[in-house]
């Protein structure tokens, strides 16, 4: 794109490529909203104002956004691959995201980053990468690969890996664990950004965090936590996804003058929800919450490109990226249309390209279970009470509680009548036999058994069960299907979804993907469970560096001590 020609079209001497007419700016640079014209050329916004265009459309009064951006997101959650997740997020007008690959990663190391780089890379949406920086999360639980700093560094080549993932390790920051330091040491060296993971970390623990580079967090579940962050510099990513709905708590936080320390993300967002809507129905709760729309659209823009350092995007002003996102209105944020580049990739709500689906045979082949019988999953009973995992609805942090053992035939077994469930993680990369047996209260199953490939975050095969004849049938399913989501009640499958890819993605559309999981939740309430997303949380119950008690194949985990605990007290 010649630099004289550029000049021309601003000073209105040559015609641009196209003139959105009519619209109503969201100026997230000044504040403002005001009529206005939008030209673009070669793929640039070039001039706000009178011009001439190739091409003309009317919005009509309609408002006219920078393509919104996800601060933080692991497109494994949402069970698409990376070609059907685009077109899902971009016709909900997000043209950028900044993704963390930590999942694969557990499933299959550097492969599985390449992967996801190499199947997007073509694709009508910026999908920038950060590198996993804790894979495996922790030593607590076994991963299909294990990452270190000398992995990671030759990725960071790749021009759109932009930084070190989530550091969840905090303790090893703390307690200046060598292979944490390492890693941090090479993302500073490199001067690429580091990202925070931090629940319910404070005081000089915190500050020796930050100290290590690490300047933003997701992980804010309170006011008072996100303000102390905030105070030490952290910028704050403002999470409103499927499991973690934060925003109702951090909102209050955020005033005018502070404003631009906050982003938007959705850290991980499921089917069910992603047919609703992604950022765009974040910006929606937002404004119905009562954060002025102007800084509600700052939060999922500009703040985040300024944040990231990408200097092209996040606003709709002459030298950006036409990455644009149209919507009806400043409440419901329903998306007309959206731009990337100059071009237009979605109208009302639905993806106007074609992304073909790159299909390697690498990652399809990752279940390898050593053959389970009945008695691996028995519990002899021992005196004392056990340690159960309590639920907390709506988040991925549990509790703990004492509870006397329910005991038939010398072996603790499930208490439906107090809704105590048995639980199992079973290793599915090696083979190695390596079975976890825990108990997990407030789950609401009455019988049968839910089993998924999905387990955060090395994704083992989780299953939750009233029964260890159906947690059984449960676990074989998956395996047969080569990885995914199966619902079971007196050994027959009344519900499932194969997740072909690394055991955590799909090969379907996000309507096919959404209909099976639709089917699996009515097979859910049909066993008595009334949780709102139950594959979600269930998928957490593994995760071992969020607090309190959780379970891998290795057994419990008490996440304060980063220890594995005794099923009895």
């Amino acid at each position: 794109m010649a630099l004289k020609d550029v000049i021309s079209v601003a000073k209105g001497d040559k015609k641009a490529d196209l003139l959105l007419k009519n619209g109503q700016l969201v100026n997230v640079l000044s504040a403002e909203i005001y009529p206005a014209n939008v030209a673009i050329y070669k793929g640039k916004v070039v001039g706000i104002g009178d011009y001439e265009a190739e091409k003309e459309i009317d919005l009509n009064g309609k408002y006219i956004c920078p393509g919104f951006i996800d601060s933080h997101i692991h497109i494994e959650s949402t069970m698409l691959s990376p070609a059907e997740f685009s077109k899902a997020t971009v016709s909900s007008g997000t043209t950028t995201v900044v993704a963390d690959p930590h999942e694969i990663a557990n499933v299959l190391g550097v492969k599985g980053i390449k992967y996801m780089l190499d199947v997007s890379k073509s694709l009508p949406q910026n999908i920038y990468f950060v590198l996993p920086s804790c894979v495996p999360s922790t030593k607590l639980e076994t991963s299909g690969a294990s990452l270190e700093a000398s992995d990671l560094k030759p990725l960071l080549k790749n021009k759109r890996v932009i930084g070190l993932g989530e550091m969840m390790n905090f303790p090893g920051v703390c307690s200046k664990d060598e292979e944490v330091l390492a890693k941090i040491e090479m993302a500073l060296g490199s001067n690429v950004f580091i990202d925070g993971h931090a629940p319910g970390l404070t005081g000089k623990d915190l500050t020796a965090y930050i100290n290590s580079g690490i300047r933003s967090d997701h992980e804010c579940v309170k006011l008072e936590e996100a303000k102390e962050k905030l105070r030490l510099g952290m910028h704050i990513f403002v999470r409103e996804g499927s499991d973690a709905k934060n925003m109702e708590a951090l909102l209050p936080l955020i005033t005018p003058v502070n404003s631009r320390f906050f982003s938007l993300c959705t850290d991980d967002i499921h089917p069910k929800d992603l047919a609703e809507g992604h950022i765009n129905g974040v910006l929606k709760k937002a404004v119905t919450l009562g954060l002025d729309p102007i800084i509600a659209v700052q939060l999922a823009t500009v703040n985040a490109a300024r944040h990231f350092g990408f200097k092209e995007l996040g606003a709709v002003a002459p030298g950006y990226n036409a990455d644009i996102t149209v919507v009806n209105n400043l409440h419901d944020f329903k998306v007309d249309i959206v731009l990337k580049d100059g071009e237009v990739v979605a109208e009302k709500g639905k993806a106007v390209f074609q992304a073909k689906q790159k299909r390697k045979a690498l990652v399809k082949e990752t279940i390898k279970v050593k053959p389970l019988k009945i008695e691996d999953l028995s519990v002899k009973a021992k005196e004392g009470n056990i340690r159960v995992i309590d639920i907390i609805p709506e988040q991925v942090v549990t509790s703990e509680s004492l509870e006397e053992p329910n005991i038939k035939d010398k072996n603790v077994v499930p208490n439906i009548d107090k809704d105590i469930l048995k639980l199992a993680v079973v290793e599915r990369h090696k083979a190695l036999g390596r079975i976890g047996i825990g108990f997990v209260k407030g789950f609401g199953l009455r019988r049968g058994a839910v089993a998924q490939s999905v387990a955060h975050d090395s994704h083992n095969i989780i299953c939750v069960g009233a029964s260890d004849e159906d947690i059984l049938s449960a676990v074989r399913q998956v395996i047969k299907l080569k990885g995914g989501i199966v619902v079971v009640a007196g050994g027959l499958v009344m519900a499932e979804l194969q997740l072909s890819i690394a055991g955590l993605l799909s090969e379907g559309s996000l309507l096919e993907v959404h209909e099976k999981i639709v089917k699996l939740d009515e097979a859910v309430k049909e066993l008595g469970s009334g949780i709102p997303d139950p594959f979600g949380l269930l998928s957490f119950l593994a995760l071992p560096v969020i607090p309190k008690l959780k379970l891998t194949d290795k057994g419990l985990v008490d996440v304060a001590k980063m220890e594995i605990v005794d099923l009895f007290e």
